[in-house]
């Protein structure tokens, strides 16, 4: 996460931050008037910070696959000349009824990746929070694979990664405080992501009113 650090320590420049993605990111319904962890970004960095000329853009669309981010693009991302884009998809690309080989979504990330370099962003992939057991039959047996088509991305082009699915399996327990339902966060969710990220880039600091906020 260098890039970001450096982005994030010029107090000269600012940065424009796309979230981009499909109902998680987009925080509707779920959080029942809570903060989306997009939010909690923007909140942390324009004003803990003290940055407050950055932009936070949140272009993510419930029912989103990568075919629908990549049809989108130019308008939902390139139109911003985005500093830093962290794309979070997969959970509607796996769903049987949606009809997207394991190739084609490793092929769709693939161009993302390569769309937004090309407009000059620095691509951040996410995995996203796990499948409630027992409670997505549709997307349950192929999400694993892709979650893994994720992380090989991130590895096969050294791009940064945050590993929510990894952070969440290792607090297991605490699933069924922080879903709305099968696999839509709840705002306990969305913190879940927040700590997550915050950490990852470096921004996590337990005496900020926006990390100090309880996690169950």
């Amino acid at each position: 996460m260098q890039k970001i650090s450096a982005i994030l320590s010029d107090r000269e420049k600012p940065a424009k931050w796309v979230f981009y993605g499909d109902s998680i990111t987009h925080g509707a319904l779920h959080t029942f008037g809570r903060r989306d962890y997009t939010e909690h970004f923007s909140e942390r960095v324009r004003t803990e910070l003290g940055r407050t000329q950055d932009i936070v853009i949140k272009t993510a669309i419930s029912g989103n696959t990568t075919r629908d981010l990549l049809a989108t693009f130019d308008w939902r991302v390139a139109a911003f000349q985005p500093d830093v884009v962290f794309l979070m998809i997969g959970m509607n690309d796996c769903s049987i009824g949606r009809k997207i080989p394991l190739e084609e979504f490793r092929d769709n990330l693939r161009l993302l990746v390569q769309k937004i370099e090309q407009c000059g962003g620095l691509p951040v992939l996410q995995t996203t929070c796990p499948i409630l057991p027992g409670s997505a039959p549709d997307r349950e047996e192929n999400f694993p694979a892709f979650m893994n088509a994720i992380r090989e991305l991130a590895e096969e082009r050294s791009l940064d990664l945050v590993d929510h699915e990894a952070f969440w399996k290792a607090h297991s327990d605490k699933h069924y405080y922080w879903m709305s339902n099968a696999f839509h966060p709840n705002g306990e969710g969305h913190l879940a992501f927040t700590h997550e990220l915050f950490r990852k880039i470096g921004i996590f600091d337990e005496t900020s009113t926006t990390c100090r906020l309880f996690l169950p």
